[in-house]
């Protein structure tokens, strides 16, 4: 027989469990995601990427002494296998680096428009833009960079053997690897298009239905990847490749040439360095939007209490949202090619022209996008990614992104040569004023040329704090890589989030047009949504957006990582 205290003590331990429970639905309603390792810190190395196997591959590198821009070789060939919807030997991308004494340096080895290509290229003949040409067909195919940017940063900073660095890849490609049940959907939805567009069969297509754990092998990928292990930059951009890229741009009425190949060449750049509250920021430059956007966007913020106002309380989302859309602007407006296009970087970036740009500012309502105005001169009036930061023993740091543009990219095999090709020629503007797939607005800055870099979102950052390395971090997810950056970066000097805390956080974006504020779902409580209503914004829910993978550096060195869980992503450290 139950005695009243033993029915107390039952009725205090259910009532427990009832207050544990409300307490874990409320913290998921907020934080969503979480991380079962987000407090763990390494001292020697650590390396976060899109997927577990290459972050343990980059690990693997740095035990054996490698720095970070050897580990960041084999991981960018060990996703080209493993993360195939966006890691890539056909697409491009930028390298942020920051090296212990404090040097830095930036990689442009975005893909470029083939000679033969003109502003007019996705029109028909009344000047109209042919739906579908600039991201659905060869056309689409800028000369892929990744090869040769990978080898240059190698070239000058690595310091063990390539072939030692690609081979994890090889055999990777070789043996295969088990997929995700998120890999296996994405290649299941895109079983049609695959069939469609590619002229043989290709290792993504199989009769059956991919299952989570199913082994995906990728033999003519893993022939590709020893080409250029054994005859490094001529492996890819000569030969035997260079053939079978030629021959498919033949078939499906591409324009990629062997000369567009033998020419193309990375480039080195200097990075964007600005300052916030005593944090320097180190990150990209024009081709990519990134960098200019995201210091535009942290200066404008500087002057404001933003901790006090709180983690995405209405006057937090509403200030970010109004930068958020002056920045877009700016982008849509003056962003291109430095190399054709005179982009005013200094202009964006100084101080009283960003003041000015707030001086419209408005805590209690909304600015109408239409209402952006621009002063600055200029002789003439661009999603799936993938991004990945590592961090040495030495403090050496790279901060990577690379893009096939789209998920899987054109989803068009270089037949024999087992790698999909970018459609990065939907970044530039296919008509002055018209959107791409992402709807940003396109500027004449942007139109297409021959040799010339599409507008990119791509945004890899490193910050220092006290002249010591303190964050390296990116993103995929087109435009919304710029606020992913952005807020990631806010919720930890702000708002005093781990790493993990700061990447799992909901997000929300605005850029400019349409003019709404696009959110996470439950991102927003019932009383935020109200009151961002009540100031004149429009609110659009999504599912989700941006992948940020992050390192955080303490001030005795150790490391803590940021792994998206919004995908397969993973860090790794020792």
């Amino acid at each position: 027989m139950l005695t009243m205290k033993k029915i107390f003590q039952i009725s205090r331990y259910k009532l427990l469990v009832l207050l544990l429970l409300v307490v874990f639905v409320f913290t998921n309603q907020t934080t969503v995601f979480q991380n079962k390792d987000s407090t763990s810190t390494y001292k020697k190395g650590m390396v976060v990427t899109a997927n577990p196997i290459a972050s343990n591959i980059g690990v693997e590198v740095l035990k054996k002494g490698g720095n970070a821009v050897d580990a960041a070789v084999a991981v960018s060939f060990a996703l080209a296998v493993c993360h195939p919807s966006a890691g890539n030997l056909g697409g491009g991308g930028f390298m942020v680096f920051r090296f212990s004494d404090g040097t830095n340096a930036a990689l442009d080895f975005r893909e470029t428009a083939p000679q033969k290509a003109h502003k007019n290229l996705f029109l028909d003949s009344t000047g109209n833009v042919i739906k579908g040409l600039s991201n659905n067909s060869t056309l689409a195919a800028g000369i892929p960079g990744s090869v040769d940017g990978i080898i240059t940063a190698h070239t000058k900073y690595g310091t063990l053997p390539f072939a030692d660095l690609i081979q994890p890849a090889i055999e990777l490609a070789t043996k295969g690897f088990p997929l995700t049940e998120m890999q296996a959907n994405a290649l299941n939805n895109l079983k049609d298009e695959f069939k469609t567009r590619n002229r043989k069969p290709v290792a993504f297509v199989k009769d059956k239905t991919w299952q989570k754990g199913d082994t995906l092998k990728q033999p003519d990928l893993a022939m590709t990847l020893t080409l250029i292990r054994d005859n490094g930059r001529d492996g890819f951009y000569k030969g035997k490749i260079a053939n079978l890229i030629v021959s498919e741009m033949r078939y499906t009425k591409g324009i990629i040439t062997h000369r567009d190949l033998d020419e193309y060449f990375s480039k080195w750049r200097k990075p964007i360095v600005g300052h916030y509250k005593g944090y320097k920021i180190i990150t990209m430059p024009p081709s990519s939007s990134g960098g200019i956007a995201l210091m535009q966007m942290l200066k404008m913020i500087e002057p404001f209490p933003l901790q006090k106002y709180g983690f995405q309380s209405a006057k937090a989302v509403h200030l970010m949202t109004e930068v958020q859309r002056r920045a877009f602007a700016d982008r849509a407006k003056y962003l291109g090619d430095a190399d054709f296009y005179p982009v005013p970087v200094a202009d964006l970036l100084d101080s009283n022209y960003l003041a000015k740009r707030m001086a419209n500012f408005d805590e209690n309502l909304a600015t109408k996008s239409a209402d952006i105005k621009y002063t600055i001169k200029v002789p003439y009036e661009s999603a799936e990614t993938t991004h990945f930061s590592i961090v040495d023993a030495n403090q050496n740091s790279v901060s990577c992104t690379t893009t096939l543009n789209s998920s899987f990219g054109s989803k068009i095999v270089v037949s024999g040569a087992g790698f999909i090709l970018n459609d990065e020629m939907d970044d530039f503007s296919s008509k002055e004023g018209t959107t791409n797939q992402f709807h940003l607005l396109q500027s004449r800055g942007n139109l297409v040329e021959p040799n010339k870099r599409p507008l990119s979102s791509m945004t890899p950052t490193i910050i220092e704090k006290n002249n010591k390395l303190f964050m390296a971090v990116g993103s995929p997810g087109g435009p919304n890589i710029i606020t992913s950056v952005f807020e990631t970066i806010v919720n930890v000097i702000e708002f005093n989030m781990t790493m993990q805390q700061a990447v799992d956080a909901r997000r929300f974006h605005n850029q400019w047009f349409p003019d709404q504020i696009d959110y996470e779902t439950s991102a927003f409580n019932d009383k935020l949504i109200k009151e961002l209503k009540a100031k004149g914004h429009t609110l659009n829910p999504v599912s989700t957006f941006g992948r940020v993978d992050a390192v955080l550096i303490f001030a005795d060195s150790t490391m803590q990582g940021g792994a998206d869980p919004r995908g397969n992503d993973a860090a790794a450290g020792f």
